[in-house]
Order: structure tokens, then C-alpha cells, then sequence
């Protein structure tokens, strides 16, 4: 039997003598030498790998592979093979890399390939999640293979530099804002139909964030896109619509709420400021409208028809969405902020189906009783 160090030493002596080939840019940061170049994707799965889970963290180079991730970024290449977009893989290569420019001076010393031993091992040092997607994609549609992604190869120096540059390559990453997503989003019919309430109904032209996800104390913006495209989406979960006719219903439960939330129209005009309403009410929070779409959505389900629903929504005019009601305090506030999670979504929800005289889902009763019992 050959040990593993010994298997390894033959998988080298295979190899001997065969060496992979890659068109290439050669460019230079920090004083070291780097390669730009393009591989089918095909290739990528057979060469690239990532360090093993099992490893401990400080012997690896990079995060463990988070799977949870894979289905969502197989299913975009799938669902988009015309138009998704991957940015570049980065890679150190554990083995001899040679250049061979075009040319012996100008430009074509910069063009030209990169001869690498087969024996040589490719680590991934960012886009592992990407690897592995492309992997199982590969699976279900074989014709991608054909196409290519972007690789940035840098000569490997050992773990403690591997490890610097995941460390650098993700120390300044920031993750674009959820409104910046609903808004450039031409794909989901969800964002599209929140856009175009935010650009075109009554209740919120001009006066929603259409980038940032947050509001400043002096935003003259009631409303932030990522919190309405929330609100829509749990107002719109479940049911059986076409695009037109969920953008309509949409804009008619906005339209209705408005009605039964004085604020926003003084808002409109101008008989109070955006920032006080944000400051002395919680109406026009992330969670008022994720609540409110969710009791909406109990009612659609049993009929869209306006002279059903909206009768049943009218007694929210009675609800007291001031901060100053005790009522918010451990639901909507928590320690004097508003508080969007799931937990106390939940309660919100609970309070607005009990002022409203709605029945309550098991889970939501559950979390109304530990509420009471003040276990919450």
C-alpha cells in the first residue's frame, strides 16, 4: 500500500513532463508578479481546489465552503446563461510558473502565456463559492463548459501568504445595500413592481430612499425601497397573480393604508417633516411595512376584492403607532429603538391582528403567549 505523501510523489511523477498552458497579462503589485488570464469553465472544476473543511482554520486559507450558498448561485447560472456575470477567480499556484511574452520589449512583453506543471497545485484564494457553483452547474448543463471566467493567478509563498491575501482581498468588501439591489434588479418582477410604486403612486413618489437601506436623522425620505420591496413581498407571498394584476392590487392596499395613517399625507404636504414622523412614530419603519404586508396577505388570501378586504383593514385607523405607546415597548422597541427582527416582526404582527380582530397562526399565537408571559 502507498501512503499518502508516497501517492502523492507518484501523481507528481505522472505528470513529469506535462505542463497546463494559459493565455496571459502579466502585471506586477507589490513588487510581485501576477497573471491575468481566462479558462473555460470546464477546466475550472479539474484544477481549482479549496482547502479541506476539516482542516483546523489556522492551517487554511480561507473560509469553510458555506454550501447553503451553492443552490441560489447554481440556479442563477441556469436560470441566466445569456446574461450572468461572474467577476474573477483568485489563485496562487503551488509549483513553477513561466512567462513567455509576444515579444521581447513594448507591450507584447506584457501578453503572451504561462506554463505551469501539471504537478503544480491551483489554490483558490477568493471565489470558492463560485468554483463550487460552476461545478455542479456544469452537472445539469454541460454546454457551459465552453465558456470562460476571468482567473488572476499569483505565484503561491507559502500559508501565512495565502492566508494575508484572503485576509485582503475580503478586508474591504462591502455588501451593496439592500435598496441598491432592489433598485438595479431587472430580473425579480418584485423589485420592478416596488420601483415603479416608488416612482409612480401617490403614497410614496419622492419620498422614498431609493439607494441606501438606512435613513439619516435629517433624510427628508419617509420610506427606504428595501423596506417597501419587504412590505410587498409579504404582501404578495403566496398568491396567484400575474405581474400586472399584483402591481395593481399592490399599489391599491398601499393606497387604502394611506388612508388609515394620517402622518404620511401631512408628510406629503408638508403639514410635518419626514424626520419627525420617523422619530415620533414607527408607521413608516422597515417593520410597520413588513407587518403590515404580512396582515395583508391573510386578507387577500381569502378574497382581493376591495369591498371585502378593506373593510376589515379599516380599524387600523385606531392603532396608536406612536413611539410613546407603551404597547410597542418589547414588540416594535426594543431599549427605546425600533427593532426589525423576525422575533419582533412577530409581535408586531400579533398586536396589529388582535386591534384588528384577526385570528392568529399557531406560530404567531406562540409567540403573542410567551409575549404575555414575559418571556419574550
Amino acid at each position: 500500500m502507498i501512503d499518502q505523501r508516497g501517492a502523492h510523489a507518484a501523481g507528481e511523477a505522472t505528470f513529469v513532463g506535462f505542463e497546463y498552458t494559459f493565455p496571459a497579462i502579466r502585471g506586477v503589485q507589490a513588487g510581485r508578479e501576477f497573471f491575468v488570464s481566462m479558462c473555460p469553465l470546464r477546466l475550472i472544476p479539474k484544477i481549482f481546489i479549496f482547502d479541506d473543511d476539516e482542516i483546523a482554520p489556522e492551517v487554511r486559507a480561507q473560509r469553510v465552503l458555506n454550501k447553503g450558498r451553492l443552490p441560489a448561485l447554481t440556479r442563477y447560472i441556469l436560470d441566466n446563461p445569456d446574461d450572468y456575470v461572474f467577476s474573477a477567480l483568485t489563485a496562487s499556484i503551488d509549483g513553477e510558473v513561466a512567462f513567455e511574452g509576444i515579444a521581447s520589449e513594448g507591450a507584447g512583453m506584457r501578453a503572451g502565456q504561462i506554463r505551469v506543471p501539471m504537478a503544480a497545485r491551483f489554490l483558490i484564494n477568493d471565489g470558492q463559492h463560485r468554483r463550487a457553483a460552476i461545478e455542479l452547474a456544469l452537472k445539469e448543463n454541460p454546454d457551459l463548459g465552453d465558456e470562460t471566467i476571468a482567473v488572476v493567478f499569483f505565484h503561491d509563498a507559502g500559508l501565512g501568504r495565502s492566508q494575508q491575501m484572503f485576509a485582503d482581498l475580503n478586508r474591504h468588501a462591502v455588501r451593496p445595500s439592500r435598496s441598491i439591489g432592489v433598485l438595479y434588479d431587472q430580473r425579480d418582477d418584485l423589485a420592478s413592481l416596488t420601483r415603479l410604486l416608488a416612482l409612480k403612486s401617490s403614497v410614496f413618489k419622492q419620498h422614498v430612499e431609493m439607494e441606501s437601506s438606512t435613513l439619516s436623522a435629517r433624510s427628508r425620505k419617509l420610506f427606504t425601497l428595501s423596506a417597501l420591496h419587504s412590505g410587498n413581498q409579504s404582501l404578495l407571498q403566496g398568491l396567484e397573480l400575474k405581474r400586472d394584476e399584483a402591481a395593481v392590487l399592490a399599489q391599491a392596499f398601499w393606497e387604502y393604508v394611506d388612508t388609515l395613517i394620517p402622518e404620511w399625507a401631512m408628510v406629503r404636504d408638508r403639514r410635518m417633516t419626514a424626520p419627525d414622523v420617523r422619530q415620533n412614530y414607527i408607521h413608516s419603519h422597515g417593520i410597520a411595512l413588513h407587518a403590515l404586508g404580512r396582515v395583508g396577505n391573510s386578507l387577500l388570501r381569502e378574497s382581493v376584492d376591495a369591498t371585502v378586504w378593506q373593510p376589515r383593514l379599516k380599524k387600523l385607523a385606531g392603532v396608536d403607532w406612536s413611539r410613546t405607546n407603551t404597547d410597542w415597548e418589547g414588540r416594535a422597541i426594543i431599549g427605546g429603538r425600533v427593532s426589525k427582527s423576525h422575533a419582533q416582526v412577530t409581535l408586531t404582527v400579533t398586536y396589529l391582528r388582535r386591534m384588528l380582530k384577526l385570528r392568529l397562526s399557531p406560530e404567531e399565537q406562540r409567540a403573542e403567549d410567551a409575549y404575555q408571559r414575559g418571556e419574550s
